[in-house]
């Protein structure tokens, strides 16, 4: 009986060895699949990237600029924007540019060069005397009210006579006005024509 139990013990010890051995092994694979899984998914934190892509680099946001360091924006005519009758219903003079230039003798942003367009309406009706004198054109400051006059004659077209033009032709003219920087819209007056009011001068 004593021997029967005695290997009835050896049995069951030789058994829960054998088990514990399975689950040391089995332990043991596991660690060993999980370890590799976790290396091969695990970018290493220390070593980071010198150079950035071009599809990974930040790219700049832009802000709209504030109303200090907006660019200054420049007015300009509209075509049809600024006509005005001539010699009553003979003619029409249209204001086509007010432009700030340099004078070339002193170099100086005090010029305005007014550029318009005379057409001739009147089929009938046109004398010798109708003659626009476009160097007589002034121009007035419509804060201050002081008045400005043409630089020159030989900064101008002079003069456009209505007789030299067919109907519905029309002549272009310009004239030099001396205007101080700082002023950004005139009143225009062109001879024998209704005044031209709050005209944009750009640059």
């Amino acid at each position: 009986m004593s021997t029967f139990l005695s290997g009835v013990a050896v049995l069951l010890s030789t058994l829960a060895l054998a088990c514990s051995g399975y689950t040391a092994y089995e332990l043991f694979t596991l660690r060993q699949t999980l370890n590799t899984k976790t290396a091969s998914n695990t970018v290493p934190a220390q070593v980071p990237s010198a150079i950035a892509t071009a599809s990974t680099a930040p790219q700049p946001t832009a802000s709209p600029l504030s109303a200090s360091t907006q660019v200054p924006t420049t007015s300009t005519i509209q075509p049809g924007q600024f006509v005005q009758p001539a010699f009553g219903n003979k003619a029409e003079v249209e204001l086509l540019a007010a432009k700030r230039i340099k004078d070339p003798e002193t170099a100086n942003r005090d010029v305005v060069n007014v550029q318009m367009r005379i057409r001739r309406l009147a089929t009938e009706g046109v004398g010798g005397g109708d003659i626009i004198s476009v160097a007589s054109t002034t121009a007035r400051n419509p804060d201050t009210s002081v008045t400005y006059k043409g630089v020159a004659l030989d900064r101008s077209t002079g003069s456009v006579s209505l007789a030299q033009l067919r109907p519905k032709a029309s002549a272009d003219a310009y004239v030099w006005v001396r205007v101080p920087q700082g002023v950004d819209s005139l009143d225009i007056y062109v001879p024998d024509t209704a005044a031209f009011k709050n005209v944009p001068i750009s640059n």
